[in-house]
């Protein structure tokens, strides 16, 4: 068994630029899994830096002094954020609750429906599975209810603490966008010199990355724009609030989608029943997903993402359990991330295959 260890170790470990790697990984994972909840501030601000900083970029390609650059780029960010607090999420509020006070009729309604089952179709369902399906129902809407009233506490409680967070993280994205440069040399003075080997992989995550963050934030924009107009355009009631569920949905891949269809289909059939209207929204949102997957995706993503699909399914699963919503957003760039860190990860055989390759040009008459 030892010497099974010491040749994979001889395989994997052998250069020191593997360890430099290894350590970095395992040191990032530490913090992010032990210490992710009470760096949470600093984590977000980082986020939102790494977000705003192709902007500022953009405005520094047109001889725009960096500082200036910052300042109108957090400008923008201030305004859309302050915009968001005081409309979008009181908006949002207002239609969960109201939902949530409807859901005892949408309730009611969706027993009678129930009730018919057992006429229609006896040889599939009977009386005494309908009872237990109501009583299911019945048990989950009231726990919905119970949870937002607990959320809506829970919120009201730690609002000091929003409000810490709401003046500390805007701060802390200015600065980490204006002293850019200290920064990343303080932090790469704590790190070995030698390290090509995780600048190499850091350089080739990085683009994909940064391409794929922002353009999953200008798809989660589109799409819920879009939807939105589209729900509005029937008079679909919640419109924003199911919108926005369906803009959000982008972030899982595969799975977002066909989950929203239940709140989407649910809310327009006890409005509009089985009518034109009814059959007109649905069919306008699977266009909507119809586009967003085959003319949207392919065009904000092209090549930047090139992962098989159970391997996406996977890293969602997983990093959402291990850091919730964050972590499912962040699946795909993570697992890119393992990804190229695989690729790029010096081996034994790879190394020798390299040096006999070399061997043999130096040996062939030129």
């Amino acid at each position: 068994m030892i010497p099974v260890l010491e040749r994979w170790y001889q395989r994997h470990f052998s250069n020191p630029q593997v360890v430099i790697l290894a350590l970095l990984l395992l040191f990032g994972s530490l913090v992010m899994i032990f210490a992710g909840k009470l760096l949470a501030p600093i984590l977000a601000s980082i986020i939102f830096a790494y977000l705003l900083e192709g902007g500022v970029r953009r405005l520094q390609a047109y001889g725009l002094p960096r500082l200036l650059a910052v300042t109108i780029v957090f400008i923008v960010f201030l305004t859309l954020t302050i915009a968001s607090i005081l409309l979008l999420i009181p908006m949002l509020s207002q239609q969960i609750v109201q939902l949530v006070r409807e859901l005892p009729a949408m309730v009611v309604q969706g027993q009678g429906l129930l009730l018919q089952l057992p006429e229609h179709y006896p040889q599939f369902i009977s009386e005494e599975q309908v009872v237990d399906i109501m009583g299911a129902i019945r048990a989950e809407t009231i726990a919905l209810g119970q949870r937002v009233v607990n959320f809506t506490l829970n919120s009201a409680m730690h609002v000091v603490t929003i409000m810490i967070y709401l003046v500390v993280v805007p701060l802390m994205v200015f600065f980490m966008l204006k002293d850019k440069q200290v920064i990343m040399a303080w932090i790469s003075s704590f790190l070995p010199r030698d390290r090509h080997l995780a600048n190499r992989v850091w350089a080739e995550v990085n683009v994909k990355i940064a391409s794929y963050v922002r353009g999953k934030f200008l798809e989660i924009l589109i799409v819920w724009a879009v939807s939105y107009l589209t729900f509005w355009f029937f008079g679909l009631n919640y419109a924003l609030l199911l919108s926005f569920m369906v803009g959000i949905s982008v972030i899982i891949p595969y799975v977002g989608a066909a989950v929203v269809t239940l709140p989407v289909a649910m809310v327009a059939y006890f409005q509009f029943g089985l009518s034109s209207e009814f059959a007109y929204v649905l069919i306008a949102y699977a266009v909507i997903q119809f586009l967003d997957g085959n003319v949207l995706v392919p065009l904000l993503f092209s090549e930047v993402v090139n992962l098989h699909p159970v391997a996406i399914i996977a890293a969602v699963l997983i990093f959402g359990g291990l850091w919730g919503l964050w972590g499912v957003f962040f699946a795909i760039p993570l697992a890119t991330l393992i990804h190229a860190v695989i690729r790029s990860w010096p081996r034994l055989d790879r190394l020798e295959v390299g040096a006999a390759g070399a061997a043999d040009a130096e040996e062939s008459p030129s």
